[in-house]
């Protein structure tokens, strides 16, 4: 930790622009950033009295000619136990298994949110493996379908099954939920559903636009509209007109484009910045946070009419630590995707590390869990994972019972399915669940596993479909789980 404990960052990267910014999103966790040019200089300063106080560094050079995993190499064998972020706006999983490889900690990909790197910056001290590895989800951009989804606790399928029946409407959506939940899964989900399924899907995340760039990167300006203006711009709307557009993380707008924002729901027409006269647009609007906009408003953050402009479906994903029981189906989904990147391979996840990863309380939800199979993955040298390649996993759990803050809930004995799916047989005071609870879980299980195709799940269970409804109904099962 640096002097004074305040914790220290050194940035790699020549771009003042990009060092500026990443510094003041540092500076707001309470972090002072170091500079370096390249990575020659950054490796001479690692020897330094401010070198030796470093608690992270975040590599942002990418050239033709440069290879960030020497560099990464060089960094670790210098100091081992640094964690080395890497930031890059290729978006590309094999530089991401490269970096990892070569010792790297973490995988940013730009623009960056603030929430995002300042999550990866905070475990790095936490040391809490909750970082924000997203190559692999930016790199999934294929439609996806709501039997696509996986998850079959009743509040989570209670919230898809409102998103499919918005999903055929024009009507604005709000998805609210935790960061990591999933909400661009669903927003995905409702796109690929709809009538406009044929045209774009634009996505921004509001949180990662600088504030006086807001307005121009929504709704667009003509050249010469302001200092630097140098060409017309065509806006997130324009882009997305007869599509959709999901506005990620919307309750980080500024109050000024929420007034656009605003007329735009109202009149169906954009004003780009410097332009005489408005332009039609026909957009469908999806938008989350995760935040509740309700306490934003009463704060002067949100405008209230935007508020029930937006609100007109609302939904909300809850975290994982709510639908547990998702975590086995989860984590087959995820490894399957990991599989198919270029440079893994598929791989198995043995019982001991399911039960590992069933008893963290995953507060970076689904995305921390494909963060922590991803980075597993990378470096896993056998046919399946062990609680071994989770050592920030099992380490944070050590810590937590050794804290007394929580103690650790007792391994469970389980049923479990050949691909990692289970049925919990046993309390955690020792004693035999009830029966009606294990016949519940056995039917979500089943619902979730054939993708909530009712006639397959009666036919596996062999009963019929009128007493499959029947048994939802006693057990107090939603229709949708």
């Amino acid at each position: 930790m640096a002097r004074d404990g305040v914790p220290m960052l050194m940035l790699i990267d020549d771009e003042p622009a990009q060092r500026r910014l990443v510094a003041a999103l540092a500076a707001r966790a309470g972090w002072r950033t170091l500079f370096a040019n390249d990575g020659e200089t950054a490796l001479a300063m690692l020897g330094t009295q401010d070198g030796m106080l470093l608690d992270a560094v975040l590599l942002d050079q990418w050239s033709p000619e440069f290879d960030p995993a020497d560099l990464i190499r060089d960094i670790h064998s210098q100091r081992p136990t640094l964690p080395i972020l890497v930031l890059t706006a290729h978006n590309n999983v094999a530089v991401a298994v490269d970096a990892m490889r070569a010792g790297a900690t973490d995988y940013l990909s730009k623009p960056i949110a603030p929430e995002r790197l300042l999550a990866a910056l905070n475990a790095t001290v936490e040391g809490s493996g909750h970082g924000e590895l997203r190559p692999l989800t930016e790199k999934i951009t294929a439609p996806l379908a709501f039997e696509d989804v996986v998850g079959s606790a009743p509040q989570f399928r209670a919230a898809l099954a409102v998103a499919a029946k918005a999903a055929r409407a024009r009507v604005p959506v709000l998805i609210e939920g935790e960061s990591g939940v999933g909400k661009d899964v669903i927003a995905r989900a409702i796109h690929t559903a709809s009538p406009r399924h044929k045209q774009a899907m634009v996505t921004v995340n509001c949180g990662a636009i600088p504030a006086n760039l807001v307005e121009s990167e929504l709704f667009g300006h003509e050249r010469g509209a302001f200092t630097g203006a140098f060409d017309r711009h065509i806006g997130k709307f324009m882009s997305a007109d007869m599509g959709t557009i999901f506005l990620d993380e919307i309750s980080e707008m500024p109050l000024d484009a929420q007034v656009k924002l605003l007329r735009v729901l109202q009149d169906g027409e954009v004003q780009p910045i410097g332009a005489r006269r408005p332009v039609h647009v026909d957009v469908r609007v999806i938008a989350a946070t995760n935040k509740k906009l309700s306490e934003e408003i009463e704060a002067g953050r949100f405008r209230e009419d935007l508020y029930y402009r937006l609100n007109v479906v609302q939904l909300t994903v809850p975290p994982l630590r709510e639908r547990m029981g998702d975590i086995p189906a989860l984590c087959r989904h995820l490894l399957a995707r990991i599989a198919a990147q270029p440079g893994l391979r598929g791989l198995g996840l043995t019982d001991d590390a399911l039960a590992l990863l069933m008893q963290h309380d995953w507060p970076g939800n689904v995305r921390q869990l494909q963060n922590a199979l991803f980075r597993a993955a990378v470096l896993c040298d056998g046919d399946a994972l062990t609680p071994h390649d989770f050592p920030q996993i099992a380490a944070h759990l050590t810590r937590r019972t050794q804290s007394g803050a929580t103690a650790l809930r007792p391994r469970l004995a389980t049923i479990s399915h050949r691909d990692g799916a289970g049925i919990t047989l046993f309390e955690g005071d020792g004693h035999v669940r009830q029966l009606a609870e294990i016949e519940a879980d056995v039917i979500r299980l089943a619902i979730g596993h054939y993708r909530g195709r009712m006639t397959e799940v009666a036919r596996r269970l062999g009963i019929g479909r009128s007493t499959l409804y029947r048994k939802l109904a006693e057990l107090g099962i939603d229709s949708a789980a």
